[in-house]
């Protein structure tokens, strides 16, 4: 919740009171109050407001509520409410298989190819992206070949079978993308791509408890497509490289990150690849490559980087 000020307008205020219900039952029923908070205006930029938990339970369905204002002259006036961050488990999703094809609006075509929980492709026509999946989403990177120009890409498989998500290109916020797919027949104009984890991966699908080193179950294919592609490479060094986002302090995150590369090493290790070739390294919150202002770039920014020489 910003200080008001951020935002300064005579009419404009932000929500006064937060109310986060869970529900066992359904999406339309059954709800229950899990954490609530009045809120006030905050002494200075960045800070937040911890919501009062109410109880601790499994839920499917979550609702939020959003009540009156912190200023309203009149009683009257624009209500503005900006991020609320959960921090918690969650089942693991069942491994999408969707990511294969060709999507096509306008001039904008992307083509992936999907290997288990490994992704490669091109877009518009000009990039090369890779990423992996975890559950049903695929988070990747992109670089332009014609001019060089980075781009983030989170995205999902519709039922209708379209790609939606959101995308940042060269550093821009994140906006949104719904891309359906293309007729038969599309030429996306990018040759053939290798669906490969290894030397120069940056990979997002790896991922650890809250505040943790504990590498979740469902990092399994992505680690299980790393180890197959280090398997075979000759590079007589290998550092793991860990990137956290901007929560906690900066020797915190550091430190957490160098903890986080220790255990992909392991588990590398573990699985064959010899331990002397193996390093961890972690960078902490220091090389970004999305905002931290918001959860889409947070979650690019959490990261393992693999690099070999």
């Amino acid at each position: 919740m910003p200080e008001v000020l951020e935002t300064p307008s005579p009419s404009q205020t932000f929500t006064r009171v937060v109310e986060v219900y869970g529900s066992v039952a359904g999406p339309g029923a059954g709800y229950e109050l899990l954490a609530s908070a009045t809120l006030a205006t905050h002494a200075g930029k960045g800070e937040v407001t911890e919501l009062t938990p109410a109880r601790s339970m499994a839920v499917k369905w979550v609702k939020l509520r959003l009540v009156g204002g912190i200023d309203l002259p009149n009683g009257q006036g624009f209500l503005e409410f900006s991020e609320i961050i959960g921090n918690g488990t969650q089942e693991p999703a069942p491994l999408s298989g969707g990511f294969t094809g060709v999507w096509k609006k306008g001039a904008n075509v992307i083509q992936l190819s999907q290997e288990g929980a490994v992704v490669s492709g091109c877009y518009y026509p000009n990039g090369d992206l890779n990423g992996t999946v975890t559950g049903t989403i695929l988070r990747a990177t992109g670089i332009d070949r014609s001019d060089g120009t980075e781009s983030l890409f989170i995205l999902s498989v519709t039922p209708e079978g379209g790609l939606r998500g959101v995308l940042s290109a060269n550093g821009a916020p994140f906006r949104l993308l719904a891309t359906p797919v293309a007729p038969a027949g599309t030429d996306p104009g990018c040759g053939a791509v290798e669906v490969k984890l290894g030397c120069g991966s940056v990979i997002h699908g790896i991922n650890f408890d809250y505040d943790s080193a504990i590498i979740r179950p469902d990092a399994e294919p992505v680690l299980a497509a790393l180890h197959d592609g280090l398997r075979g490479d000759g590079s007589a060094s290998i550092v793991i490289e860990g990137h956290t986002s901007s929560e906690g302090s900066d020797a915190y995150n550091q430190v957490l990150s160098e903890r986080r590369a220790q255990s992909v090493v392991d588990d590398l290790a573990r699985r064959g690849i010899d331990a002397s070739r193996l390093r961890a390294a972690g960078a902490g919150e220091s090389r970004p490559i999305a905002s931290n202002a918001d959860e889409n770039g947070r979650a690019m920014n959490r990261r393992v980087a693999v690099v070999c020489s």
